[in-house]
């Protein structure tokens, strides 16, 4: 499951609700009702803040969003993750977050739109292209405000073939920086993730990215440490967690392969939770850890095994 998928899924299901799509460039709708959400029942308590997105449940809780919203607060978890949120209508994001807040849940990361994955906003050193993603970092603020976000993933594009390596770097920090300028401002992250998806793309590895955000030296710029791809890229995770430490802003989990639930592949995910709870609070720090991975299994009975799964994962 990629990127994309999420994307597709999402916006179909803002479909789903009648609600129209960013892109259309449609007039603004009349803000809905609020909705009434009944308390939270929640079956369990988790020791991290593992954040579903949208979809994940939708057997259970069926296709609206608010209503997914609730069964995920009802089955313990505490955050949401929404990679499609800046292709939600303002209503939308607006919405949502005023439900996270009623749910008592945090919003996780969205995807800062720079063009996708393979972009060469960043790489290049073309002139425009700090400019391009300072707007894109401007327009992510307003999307986070209503939302209540504070963390947002960027994706530092594909490789250009025709220069050295090091210069590529310098052209990365100095476009990082001018987003981070702007995010900064605001107290948002975000957070540089690396990618195994294909060879084409600039940010690989866990060292590069703590490299990277040394460099740009901002509070605003993190890693995005996921778990799935670091365990297909680099392996070793735990020791490379503790290296990249300072650095890390966010988690994501994907077991391999498969890039599925926790326990589905080879990674133990109760040995990595225990380990990073413990740093947690030796230092004062705390995560959330986004659920950015597919169902191993279909249908109410797919969803229940997925709560499970990370029952026994979160059993440290």
């Amino acid at each position: 499951m990629d990127r994309r998928a999420f994307l597709q899924k999402t916006t179909a299901m803002t479909a789903a609700l009648g609600l129209p799509r960013a892109a259309a460039a449609q007039p603004a709708p009349a803000a809905a009702p609020a909705r009434t959400l009944g308390p939270v029942n929640k079956a369990r308590t988790f020791k991290l803040k593992y954040a579903p997105h949208f979809g994940m449940f939708e057997q259970s809780a069926g296709k609206d969003l608010i209503d997914q919203l609730k069964f995920m607060a009802d089955q313990g978890f505490t955050a949401l993750e929404d990679n499609g949120m800046m292709g939600r209508t303002p209503e939308v994001q607006a919405q949502l977050g005023e439900a996270m807040a009623k749910l008592g849940m945090q919003m996780g990361v969205f995807v800062i739109q720079t063009g996708g994955n393979n972009s060469d906003r960043f790489t290049t050193g073309k002139a425009e292209n700090p400019a391009q993603f300072r707007k894109a970092c401007e327009a992510a603020v307003e999307v986070a405000r209503r939302c209540n976000a504070k963390w947002m993933t960027v994706v530092p594009g594909g490789f250009e073939r025709k220069l050295p390596i090091g210069v590529q770097h310098g052209h990365v920090i100095d476009t990082l920086r001018a987003g981070a300028e702007v995010l900064e401002k605001a107290n948002l992250v975000m957070v540089l993730e690396p990618l195994s998806d294909n060879p084409d793309q600039f940010l690989r590895t866990s060292d590069q990215t703590y490299m990277i955000c040394r460099a740009v030296n901002s509070p605003a710029c993190k890693i995005l440490f996921d778990i799935y791809h670091m365990q297909k890229n680099e392996g070793h995770i735990i020791p490379h967690i503790d290296w990249a430490w300072s650095e890390i802003g966010y988690f994501q989990i994907g077991d391999n392969p498969g890039r599925k639930e926790p326990g589905t592949g080879e990674v133990n995910y109760r040995n990595i939770f225990k380990h990073v709870a413990a740093k947690m609070q030796a230092d004062s720090r705390d995560f959330i850890f986004g659920m950015e991975h597919g169902n191993a299994y279909p249908g109410k009975d797919g969803e229940q095994k997925l709560i499970d799964a990370y029952v026994a994962a979160d059993a440290f």
